[in-house]
């Protein structure tokens, strides 16, 4: 249910797609590789044009539905696709 709740934002719908390939969606990165670590909390923030805390409350929702894994690291923390996670949700609605 999580998921599907999860799934019902454009915004967070937006953030899984640039999360597909964060080394063309967002700029380079001092402290985390965008594919082993994912994207910054901060450049997601700026690529959405929200405050933080609204990018802070879609990238929660993403976490705790289990779709995207937080990785705090130099300060910051960033955010990458749950692959498994969101291949099983498919599997899931396919069945159906």
């Amino acid at each position: 249910e999580r998921a599907f709740k999860a799934l019902a934002s454009a915004r967070r719908l937006q953030i899984l797609d640039w999360l597909k390939d964060p080394e063309a969606h967002f700029p380079p990165q001092e402290h985390g590789d965008p594919i082993e670590h994912g994207a910054c909390n901060m450049y997601i923030t700026d690529k959405l044009g929200v405050s933080q805390p609204a990018a802070s409350r879609h990238m929660k929702v993403l976490v705790d539905a289990g779709l995207v894994i937080a990785t705090p690291r130099s300060g910051y923390v960033y955010y990458r696709r749950d692959t498994d996670a969101i291949a099983r949700l498919t599997g899931q609605l396919a069945a159906l």
